[in-house]
């Protein structure tokens, strides 16, 4: 039989490790559980780290998966089943908005892209699986914010960044602007994070009415906005999509 990489073999068990347990495992923790030294621990998960396996969180100093993971190729995502669920009615999306479509889930402090649909053109596109994109700004992140409360405490805690002048970043401001989400069943980013780009997003639910993401379009401002409103049938193309992705999810009629 051939040997083994004891290395890779420890790394390996740290990631199964960091899958199945709490969100974020300190460096303790983890040492202790492989039985580990933690100075091996620690070279291990600083290799992980830097090659974007596993994420630090600044605050507490504990250790969860990084996005890196997702990068790894679609077969994962593949299985992964709100996307499995999503794909058809994003396709559907894209095509009746004209605009490119993200789904989104909450990952650490941010918002996680698991799907991306190209704007249905001609025009050069970069696909953002695996991208990173802030709560507080960005109309998925609201709508998680809105309605799950673990995104609700992070974007409490996060760094709330002004990335253009319309940046919403108090968060007594922000907080009404989440019950507004609430109560409307979905949020906006017009030029909160990036000049010239608006974006529509709804919350998905699961069988259990859970939130378990957001899906949402995002486009040029003159194409998402029509005499400075938000285009009403995006507004609803958008809502429509999320409900049939809940649906499918089990979430039932919402």
């Amino acid at each position: 039989m051939a040997r083994t990489i004891q290395s890779l073999e420890r790394a390996a068990a740290m990631l199964r490790l960091l899958a199945g347990g709490e969100r974020r495992l300190g460096l303790s923790d983890i040492s202790s559980s492989l039985g580990l030294a933690k100075g091996t621990a620690h070279g291990i998960l600083r290799t992980l780290q830097q090659e974007g396996f596993v994420e630090q969180d600044a605050a507490s100093g504990r250790y969860q998966l990084g996005a890196e993971l997702l990068r790894l190729g679609n077969s994962y995502l593949d299985v992964h089943e709100l996307r499995a669920r999503a794909l058809v009615w994003t396709d559907d999306l894209a095509r009746s908005s004209g605009e490119a479509v993200y789904l989104g889930v909450l990952h650490q402090q941010g918002v996680l892209i698991v799907h991306h649909v190209f704007r249905p053109d001609d025009s050069r596109q970069v696909l953002e699986v695996g991208a990173m994109h802030p709560l507080h700004s960005t109309a998925l992140g609201k709508v998680l914010s809105a309605y799950d409360p673990v995104a609700h405490s992070e974007i409490v805690e996060a760094d709330r960044e002004a990335f253009t002048p319309r940046t919403m970043t108090g968060l007594g401001d922000l907080e009404g602007l989440l019950d507004l989400t609430r109560a409307r069943g979905w949020a906006a980013d017009v030029e909160e994070t990036w000049e010239g780009v608006a974006s529509v997003a709804a919350p998905i639910h699961d069988r259990r009415r859970m939130p378990v993401g957001a899906v949402g379009v995002t486009g040029a401002v003159e194409r998402v906005c029509q005499d400075g409103e938000l285009r009403p049938e995006i507004i609803a193309a958008v809502r429509d999509c999320a409900r049939a992705v809940s649906r499918d999810l089990g979430a039932g009629r919402f």
